[in-house]
């Protein structure tokens, strides 16, 4: 039997499974600080969260159920306290690092951003703990446990509302683990009640599962127990399901006892590797899905800016018009006046006969249509005329409105950010699920026009 200083050398080896790489590299598409997916769809006015690079598991159930004991026995390391006290009292994520370390509160914030509204539940960062093990057993690398206080009823006190903070922490979790003890505390009303509210959002990552059940006694001992458990979560409306299962697990030990009963355990870890595999499918899918949602919203804005240039060219012809029709009338009245025979001498003195003369050419019609107008209603055409011009020009105002437009760096940025999402990240996406698939079937499975 390996030594434990050999075994957590071991541990420390930086080996990275292909899961584990496709999860980072799908991250850092989303991340990365000058082309990352996030940074772009920002700028284009949509939200994206990078996708997380390991699943969540929630594991709830009453106090002394064994919780702690499965993370232990999963990560093959002593991270947590177990025992008959109430020893967990917070929250406390494990998970995988470079070195065996034990984070505070506001460090795990930190270290999670998906986590950062739990700030907002009174009192939780203080019992908001984060440890850190250098495992590489089963898949540790791609999980994080989140164990939750040892729930009971009574007049047990919580520092934070315990409630509402595990079903906002069921929101975020890929898997939530329902642990029952067969011995006293199994039927613990205050589980039932959170377990049936998560049940109503989150029924398909619910399991449950009968722990500690070589202690239930002999066979008819534990079916006795798993009826009692059955009918008490049946009998609550949102539980009453068809195709409810509850399967028996306890920790192996290493002394070679007959087994009392079937141990399921490692149907726990067949289950959260395919959470794992489907999350790895989900990711590569979202990838997809949102590299499109960006190309859709640059052809939008794109489209959008053809019909601003489109306004703003019919805006200036209108303007243009109003503003051209708007003036000739004041030009019309000068003229007028210019060549009248009042104003011909002081015209003459100004620019000469025949300037004078080729100009009272050109006003004759004008000055007709205004003798043809009854003198005493000249003052009133002139108003009504000055009125008609001002009109016209406060038209073209209106009318010559233009819309913003984008600059030709702005539409060769959209143009090169669409072309990096449609080809260079997309590509990246179909490379990446090869690589995933290529696990389970041959390469030569793939179709070549792929």
């Amino acid at each position: 039997m390996p030594s434990s200083r050999q075994r957590s050398s071991a541990n420390a080896i930086p080996t990275v499974s292909l899961n584990e790489k496709i999860l980072k590299e799908c991250n850092d598409l989303y991340t990365e600080k000058e082309k990352g997916l996030v940074r772009i769809a920002s700028g284009l006015g949509l939200d994206l969260l990078a996708p997380r690079k390991k699943i969540t598991v929630l594991l709830l159930g009453n106090h002394s159920a064994g919780k702690s004991s499965f993370i232990n026995w999963y990560v093959e390391e002593h991270v947590q306290k177990t025992g008959v006290a109430i020893e967990t009292q917070g929250f406390t994520f494990v998970t995988s690092g470079r070195k065996r370390e034990s984070l505070t509160g506001n460090a795990t914030l930190h270290l999670y951003p998906h986590f950062k509204s739990l700030q907002d539940l009174e009192g939780v960062v203080d019992y908001l703990t984060t440890e850190i093990s250098t495992s590489k057993q089963k898949k540790f690398s791609l999980v994080t446990f989140v164990d939750t206080p040892g729930l009971v009823d009574g007049d047990m006190k919580y520092s934070f509302d315990v409630d509402h903070s595990i079903l906002w922490l069921g929101n975020l979790a890929d898997l939530i683990f329902v642990f029952f003890d067969p011995i006293g505390q199994a039927l613990c009303k205050r589980t039932l009640n959170i377990v049936e509210k998560l049940n109503e959002k989150h029924g398909d990552r619910m399991r449950f599962y009968l722990s500690k059940a070589d202690t239930a006694g002999q066979e008819s001992d534990r079916q006795k127990v798993l009826m009692q458990i059955t009918q008490e979560l049946c009998k609550r409306p949102g539980l009453n399901k068809a195709g409810f299962e509850m399967q028996t697990i306890y920790i192996p030990t290493l002394l070679d006892k007959p087994a009392k009963c079937a141990n399921q355990i490692e149907d726990v870890c067949v289950q959260i590797e395919k959470t794992i595999n489907q999350t790895i499918q989900n990711t590569l899918n979202t990838l997809e899905k949102d590299c499109e949602k960006i190309a859709r919203l640059v052809d939008h804005k794109l489209a959008v800016n053809g019909e601003a240039s489109s306004h703003n060219l019919r805006a200036r012809i209108k303007g243009f018009f109003c503003v051209f029709v708007g003036s000739l009338l004041p030009f019309v009245l000068l003229t007028n006046f210019l060549a009248s025979s009042s104003a011909q001498g002081t015209l003459e003195g100004l620019v000469g006969k025949e300037v004078s003369r080729k100009l009272h050419i050109f006003a004759g019609p004008v000055e007709k249509m205004w003798t043809s107008i009854p003198s005493q209603y000249h003052f009133h055409t002139l108003i009504g005329m000055l009125v008609f011009s001002l009109l016209l020009l406060l038209i073209a105002k209106l009318f010559s409105r233009q819309k913003p437009t984008l600059s030709r760096k702005q539409k060769k940025l959209l143009l090169d950010q669409r072309a990096f999402v449609q080809g260079y990240v997309k590509g990246q996406k179909d490379q990446l699920y090869r690589e995933y698939l290529e696990q389970s079937v041959g390469s030569h499975d793939f179709d070549p026009s792929n």
